[in-house]
């Protein structure tokens, strides 16, 4: 009997681990292109903050460029706040603010300074791009969604599984992403 009951609490315990998304606190970032400040708060009405972490060296990021502007122009309208996260600004030549305005200037995008990965820390990413979807509740904001945008990087006809696309008609539907996680693929993020 007790070879039954342990193995089931343990399972019971996973499930209700699991069921609680990771609690993220206000930060207040850098845009890179405007100058402006981009923080959590101001966006308790957005239906959802999607956070990519990316760079404008890394092969795999630029192998997605297309398909994350596709995604801000097809959900910004709809209530969602979309940025990028650069974790190597300021601390890899090529990722200089010259260089940023070059790549994202008219694109309507808002590219945050994580020199200090502080963000990149907290969220645990480590991938680059990897996604984070944050959505706003009466508790505070929390993890929906983290890791892939999608399972292919080469061929975007070729994706059969578009996690950031599911996740984001989830809580446009107002349910949650399944799943809330998948194992994003790509670049390390260099940690300085």
């Amino acid at each position: 009997m007790k070879n039954i009951i342990l193995p089931f609490i343990f399972v019971l315990l996973l499930i209700n681990a699991s069921s609680y998304a990771q609690r993220i606190e206000n930060f207040q970032m850098e845009d890179i292109l405007s100058g402006e400040s981009f923080e959590l708060n101001q966006h308790q009405d957005a239906k959802a903050v999607v956070l990519i972490f990316t760079t404008i060296s890394c092969p795999f990021s630029k192998l997605y460029e297309n398909r994350i502007f596709e995604f801000q122009e097809k959900f910004k309208n709809e209530g969602f706040k979309f940025a990028l996260v650069n974790p190597h600004f300021g601390n890899d030549p090529e990722e200089s603010k010259e260089a940023i305005l070059e790549r994202f200037k008219g694109k309507g995008l808002v590219v945050l300074n994580d020199g200090d990965q502080i963000l990149m820390r907290t969220l645990q990413a480590s991938k680059l791009p990897e996604v984070v979807v944050i959505t706003p509740g009466p508790t505070g904001f929390a993890v929906a969604y983290k890791g892939a945008i999608d399972n292919n990087p080469q061929v975007p006809e070729s994706a059969n599984m578009k996690y950031l696309q599911n996740a984001l008609q989830a809580i446009q539907a107002k349910r949650n992403p399944s799943p809330s996680s998948s194992r994003a693929v790509g670049c390390n993020i260099r940690v300085k």
